[in-house]
């Protein structure tokens, strides 16, 4: 029963493995300029914003089962899974880190455009 476990485990691993390759991280946005851009081209940069997100939430999603069978086959002593999850993980905190450096971006150049552009 244990070698049937161990079974599933790798061929979830492996499938885990394709199927990253599935999973495609979204290009980040161009961010436009505050102090120099309109209210027009600040708004398409949301769009842009909101679009990143929402493809890199997806992205995100797709990753996650991927995570889940890695770390459960690092937990059987599935060969090669433990260093699999690592890799997913970090795959997967830099897409977190990629949102928050565009929101980070985005929102240091809104108060840029509101600064040059007082009401």
């Amino acid at each position: 029963m244990k070698n049937l476990k161990m079974a599933f485990l790798g061929l979830a691993l492996s499938s885990s493995m394709s199927m990253a390759d599935d999973c495609t991280a979204p290009a980040m946005p161009a961010i436009s300029e505050g102090e120099e851009s309109t209210m027009e081209q600040m708004l398409e940069t949301q769009q842009a914003v909101k679009a990143f997100q929402a493809a890199n939430l997806e992205y995100m999603s797709c990753l996650e089962p991927q995570l889940a069978a890695a770390e459960a086959a690092a937990k059987e002593g599935t060969e090669g899974a433990a260093e699999q999850y690592m890799k997913l993980q970090e795959t997967y905190n830099a897409a977190v880190s990629r949102e928050e450096e565009v929101a980070g971006k985005f929102n240091n150049e809104i108060r840029d455009y509101k600064a040059a552009n007082p009401s």
